[in-house]
């Protein structure tokens, strides 16, 4: 005889929560019936969650992480209360599909890895730009980690801080020459050419392309504008310096970027980087793979990076903890988003409002439990070491 949902999600609750501090929820079946899990008159319910009919009731009792999170945006399950709670015990559910993880590296085989990893990063940063501009710093449009002096400080000045302390970090001004490694929406390039630095920012998705050209030309200033991998971009002469805000985790060869970055820097010059951060590099859930950062993407490994830079032409300056840095920007990101849902909604659709702020929420909530770490670090390159 099938157990009940109620019964298969009590007797989950009871091992999972065996040695961890108890999180009280509740469900609410596709009958109406509500169930509570941890609830008592001390313990009120942080979330529930709603079945909307039979697809959502099957996801539910699956106990399987992917099974659910697609219930959720398709609708038939909901998350009614603190979503942010609800994701910080994500691996109440289960996340065990070998096949999708051998389907990653299949289309690089096929395609070839520039192709592979063009058609990835398009299928997460080719939506609208105005959809990302509902949720970003209004100030300097950053999709990466603002750094804050206190809890509540304003977003767009955390970022102005971090877009400040990585031009320190790499020394340059005016007349000075730097590659970009993701362009974005363009906070570096603007900060940066607004100083009267000379930016050339390489990017891979289309729409980005299309932004940037557009807002650089409008506004009169000094940025080139490249649509290509970077593995394969050449320069005539060395930059000064290279800054890459967030993509690291779309170059997870380390060994071969360290030698494009010696290749396209001039020897003395400095580099900044930041970027998300795992202890196992292919640890990333099967949703976050297969809907958020498909491809190769994957979290820094910090310890293998670090091997590599000491068998390269570069040497570590400065080595700092974003985590919750991390955690303040996409909470922010996250509320913004929640805030403006009924616009989103209207113009793009309730399936990719529920996608981000899936992807959003669940970012803050790996960053604040310490399931994802984040980091920021200045390399100079040497001349100890052939490139």
């Amino acid at each position: 005889m099938r157990r009940t949902l109620a019964d298969v999600v009590g007797r989950r609750y009871e091992g999972y929560f065996r040695d961890r501090t108890p999180v009280p929820f509740e469900i609410v079946d596709r009958d109406g019936a509500t169930h509570g899990f941890g609830v008592s008159e001390a313990l009120p319910p942080r979330f529930s969650l709603v079945v909307r009919d039979d697809v959502g009731q099957q996801a539910l009792h699956s106990l399987d992480q992917l099974q659910v999170v697609l219930a959720y945006l398709a609708g038939h399950l909901d998350v009614e209360g603190d979503l942010f709670a609800a994701l910080t015990m994500r691996r109440f559910f289960s996340d065990v599909h070998p096949i999708a993880f051998l389907g990653r590296w299949l289309p690089a085989l096929v395609h070839g890895r520039y192709g592979h990893d063009q058609r990835s990063i398009s299928r997460h940063y080719d939506e609208d730009s105005d959809f990302f501009l509902t949720f970003l710093d209004t100030r300097h449009r950053c999709y990466t980690e603002g750094v804050f002096a206190r809890d509540d400080e304003a977003l767009e000045d955390a970022v102005t801080r971090k877009l400040d302390l990585a031009l320190d970090a790499i020394g340059v001004g005016p007349g000075d020459r730097v590659l970009e490694v993701g362009g974005g929406w363009g906070a570096f390039a603007e900060h940066a050419a607004r100083r009267g630095v000379a930016v050339t920012t390489v990017t891979l998705a289309a729409e980005s392309e299309r932004f940037l050209t557009d807002f650089f030309a409008r506004e009169g200033l000094p940025v080139t504008v490249v649509r290509e991998h970077f593995l394969r971009y050449r320069s005539a002469e060395p930059f000064d310096a290279i800054v890459n805000m967030g993509v690291t985790e779309h170059l997870p060869d380390y060994r071969a970027t360290l030698r494009a970055y010696a290749r396209l820097l001039r020897p003395g010059g400095r580099i900044y980087l930041d970027a998300l951060a795992m202890r196992r590099k292919q640890h990333v859930s099967t949703f976050f793979k297969q809907y958020v950062y498909p491809g190769n993407s994957a979290p820094l490994v910090l310890h293998s990076y670090l091997r590599q830079v000491a068998r390269s032409p570069f040497e570590l300056l400065d080595l700092e903890d974003d985590r919750h840095n991390y955690f303040l920007t996409c909470r922010a990101w996250a509320q913004r988003l929640d805030a403006r849902r009924e616009e989103i909604v209207a113009r793009w659709g309730e399936p990719l409002y529920r996608r981000f702020r899936i992807f959003l929420w669940g970012s803050a909530a790996g960053f604040d439990t310490g399931l994802v770490q984040a980091y920021r670090w200045v390399l100079i390159r040497t001349a100890a070491r052939p490139a």
